[in-house]
């Protein structure tokens, strides 16, 4: 803030509390903030005030009686407004990490704008605060410094994010909030139309539909600020209501898309924190690849215990269990993982359990020596099988080797929970490392195994892999999709792919996971139809702006970097929501309630 080039006098600031400095010296100034705190010393009395910009240390001489006498009121949180004089700090009370630290305002005159009660935590300060105490009382939480910087850096990724693409001739177009229930019709928020009885809109998931149809519409660049609603359950990065950065784009391509998303992250990252980058350009793994190295389709790349595939030598064991999975279809893997001394049985008993969380039914380990594998099925595996099994996994003398046995699904997933465990148990990943990289191919549909069907993997709009279509009739569970997430460090940031925009496709894609040309026609006739006129070629993506802060910020979920987040159980304590209406709401929206009992 420098409010010395306004033209209009500001009654409550001249300065903010951020930018005095030391050529300030002997000029008169107007504060205005909180009081951050306060101190009695040798007869002064001292405030940090502190607005938005910073803080400032304003002093009370009580030769000035009255101002003195108000400034023995003031206790934390007040609001107030100073007047003074920028003074030099003597020699040896300067603050070399405070911005402000080498001088002081000495104060003339002093307003109180209002007081405070005792605030329920601690402001001036970084404790622990029972989180649903923070977010029912959040217009305080964001006044501590950790929230404020958050929020403030929020605000300049945005702003990159604007200026980057209307750089590149892209076009800003809000989309409705209110529209017609969508393809996951089962977690939207619902909205009655009172003028409407007995229909409803939706609030959207994400504005695919709508942007799409700008592309039809000829914009041809368009993104937009989103905020999508998912009706869904809590967890540590997702929300009822977010926030995306959508855009769209026609006669692209996948590589085009990702060059262009590129260059917008590495930007934000090199030009807005102090993080660095792991590899440029970022890495383009296949799915299959990073589930066969990593066990997920999120890596994080900043550290190795990279998956190796063992079945072959396991098949030729004596170990049944090994020899069963591989003959029943599935795999055997393992990890090398060192610098873990020797584990005691209840370690082991844990590691187990962990394994189990994923699926497994069992982890197998063996221990590294200079001559052989020691461990309880050690005895199954002849000497050359052991020396294959280290040579395999890179073991070193030391090592302990981890294996699952099982269906690839579960192999993956409960060896990518053990990797994610000794990552943070050894402090294997430099947290000022950012290990961004592309997870491309991705199977267009997967198996539900409870609704014995069909589905797609990520969505139904996405274009097939050119050479795969001819499976779409036949084997369409070996369809690959164009389609592409940007992931850094275990969290997947962005995703995307390229449209679908012929009709007929489009129509086969629907077709395949059960969704005939009347339906399709009821719950995306718009889109259809528009896809007749001419539709082109087109393509996008949609960075969470929730995660990518989060990410940057070091923050352990996106609550901590959303203004009024809602709790993990998706309320907000704050304003009381969700809440009853009354019975004459009720009855304008033509709707009746029936309680359960």
């Amino acid at each position: 803030m420098n409010s010395k080039s306004d033209d209009v006098k500001n009654p409550y600031r001249s300065h903010s509390a951020g930018e005095l400095r030391g050529n300030d010296v002997g000029e008169s100034v107007r504060l205005a903030g909180w009081v951050h705190r306060r101190r009695d010393h040798g007869g002064l009395i001292f405030i940090d005030l502190r607005d938005r910009w910073g803080l400032t240390q304003v002093t009370f001489d009580p030769e000035r009686e009255e101002v003195f006498s108000a400034a023995e009121q003031l206790r934390p949180e007040w609001s107030i407004s100073v007047e003074g004089v920028v003074e030099r700090r003597p020699e040896g009370n300067e603050n070399p990490d405070l911005p402000t630290g080498e001088i002081e305002v000495e104060a003339t005159s002093l307003r109180v704008l209002n007081t405070s009660e005792t605030p329920p935590f601690e402001i001036d300060r970084e404790r622990p605060v029972d989180e649903i105490l923070r977010l029912k009382y959040r217009y305080l939480d964001l006044r501590r410094e950790r929230m404020r910087e958050n929020i403030l850096f929020r605000h300049r990724v945005v702003k990159h994010m604007r200026d980057y693409l209307s750089e590149r001739d892209f076009v800003e177009i809000e989309t409705p909030l209110l529209t017609a229930s969508t393809p996951e019709g089962a977690r939207d928020y619902l909205v009655p139309a009172r003028l409407y009885p007995g229909q409803f809109y939706a609030l959207p998931q994400s504005p695919q539909q709508f942007k799409q149809l700008l592309m039809v519409a000829g914009f041809e660049r368009y993104f937009q600020i989103a905020r999508a609603l998912r009706d869904e359950d809590g967890r540590g990065d997702r929300q009822p209501e977010h926030t995306q950065l959508d855009l769209e784009m026609s006669y692209t391509t996948q590589d085009e898309i990702l060059s262009l998303t590129e260059g917008l992250f590495t930007e934000i990252v090199e030009g807005l924190t102090e993080k660095k980058l792991l590899q440029k350009p970022f890495p383009r793994l296949t799915f299959a690849e990073a589930m066969e190295r990593f066990g997920s389709d999120k890596p994080d790349l900043r550290f190795g215990l990279e998956l190796k595939d063992v079945s072959e030598i396991a098949r030729s064991s004596e170990f049944k269990v090994f020899r069963g999975a591989v003959e029943g279809g599935g795999s055997v893997r393992g990890i090398s993982v060192g610098g873990l001394g020797d584990l005691s049985r209840r370690e082991l008993d844990d590691l187990t359990a962990m394994a189990a969380t994923g699926g497994a039914r069992g982890l197998a380990n063996f221990k590294v020596t200079d001559d052989d594998l020691t461990g309880p099925i050690a005895k199954f595996f002849s000497d050359e099988q052991q020396s294959a099994l280290k040579e395999t996994l890179g073991a070193q003398s030391g090592d302990y080797i981890f294996f699952v046995a099982d269906k690839d699904p579960v192999v993956f997933e409960s060896l990518n929970r053990l990797r994610l465990h000794f990552r943070d148990r050894l402090g294997l990943a430099d947290p000022d490392i950012l290990g961004l990289c592309w997870i491309t191919d991705f199977p267009l549909f997967e198996w539900n195994e409870d609704e014995q069907r069909v589905e797609p993997m990520h969505h139904m709009f996405t274009m097939p892999r050119e050479d795969d279509l001819p499976l779409l009739d036949t084997e369409p569970l070996k369809v690959h999709g164009q389609l592409y997430d940007l992931v850094a460090n275990g969290t997947e940031l962005a995703s995307g792919s390229i449209r679908i925009h012929l009709p007929e496709l489009q129509q086969k894609v629907f077709s395949t996971i059960g969704i005939g040309p009347e339906e399709a026609a009821r719950r995306f006739g718009a889109m259809l139809t528009a896809f007749r006129y001419g539709a082109p070629p087109h393509g996008g993506i949609a960075p969470g702006i929730d995660r990518l802060v989060m990410v940057l910020r070091d923050e352990p979920n996106i609550r901590e970097v959303m203004a009024f987040p809602k709790t993990q159980a998706a309320r907000d304590e704050m304003m009381d929501a969700p809440g009853t209406v009354t019975e004459d709401q009720l009855k304008e929206l033509h709707i009746n309630i029936r309680r359960k009992g």
